[in-house]
């Protein structure tokens, strides 16, 4: 099976996560993913952070695609990142808008994803992959349905070499919003993130957050089990494995895991899938 599947870390706050993501990244990099990404807090909160991570990735011989938001960020803070990812080898960058953090009244000097991609064109040239990210159930701060995909648009035509989904356990959301921007002219690789099911209170807070829908009969179900979180594992693992199938059938250019630094369930939906990475 080809395509381009990766799988995302955030950067850990403690020693303890740190050793911990080194065995997470151990377990995951067997499954041969094309890349793994790292997050970047709101506002630039974890810039050091995901700095030493992504540095320590590429030291070990893997592929990493480091994110940069630029929410609260400079042009020289920018630049000065782009510079040493650059030194470092790295070619790929995950352009954000990213989160204003509580307290900040002023994005920074970009304001949209779109003049961040046009930033580091204008820096790099052609050096960097860049991905962006792309909402099937829509931005949660959009107007509407037809204004994101318009942000989405001016993204693409800022630079963006493909896209990353917020994620989703609706496969027609997605199938519909890639309708609607091949619709458009947009013909960038849209490639589904994939949330494996762990914690289902954790789930209803992020969904919350990020305006990702989790659809009645699962949230019932999810519901249903209470506190048994092998039973919520069980059953999510065979939600998002079907998904993932549905998904593929469809013919998507890769698969993209939010596994929050744990390696198990992404790794048993990669090995029931049967993924390799030959994108």
């Amino acid at each position: 099976m080809t395509g381009v599947f990766s799988i995302e870390f955030f950067p850990p706050k403690t020693p303890e996560g740190v050793e911990k993501l080194r065995q997470t990244r151990r377990e995951l990099a067997r499954l041969g993913p094309k890349y793994f990404s790292v997050t970047y807090g709101a506002g630039g909160s974890t810039r050091e952070r995901t700095l030493e991570t992504v540095l320590e990735i590429k030291a070990e011989g893997l592929e990493v695609a480091p994110h940069l938001s630029c929410i609260g960020a400079s042009r020289d803070s920018i630049r000065e990142l782009l510079h040493t990812y650059r030194a470092h080898g790295i070619r790929h960058i995950v352009a954000l808008r990213g989160d204003l953090p509580s307290g900040m009244a002023e994005p920074g000097e970009f304001r949209y994803a779109s003049d961040l991609v046009a930033f580091i064109r204008a820096e790099t040239g052609d050096w960097f992959e860049i991905e962006v990210a792309a909402y099937p159930e829509m931005h949660p701060q959009a107007r509407n349905y037809r204004e994101d995909l318009m942000h989405f648009k001016h993204k693409v035509e800022a630079g963006a070499d493909g896209a990353l989904t917020q994620y989703f356990f609706n496969a027609d959301a997605y199938f519909n919003f890639v309708a609607d921007c091949r619709a458009l002219g947009i013909t960038i690789p849209i490639v589904p993130g994939i949330m494996p099911i762990a914690n289902y209170a954790q789930l209803a807070r992020f969904s919350a957050a990020c305006g990702a829908e989790i659809p009645r009969w699962l949230m019932k179900k999810l519901d249903a089990y209470g506190e048994d979180t092998a039973s919520i594992r069980a059953f999510g693992l065979d939600v998002v494995t079907a998904l993932c199938e549905r998904l593929l059938a469809g013919g998507v250019p890769g698969l993209h895991f939010y596994c929050l630094n744990q390696a198990a369930l992404t790794a048993t939906i990669w090995q029931r899938l049967g993924l390799s990475s030959a994108g």
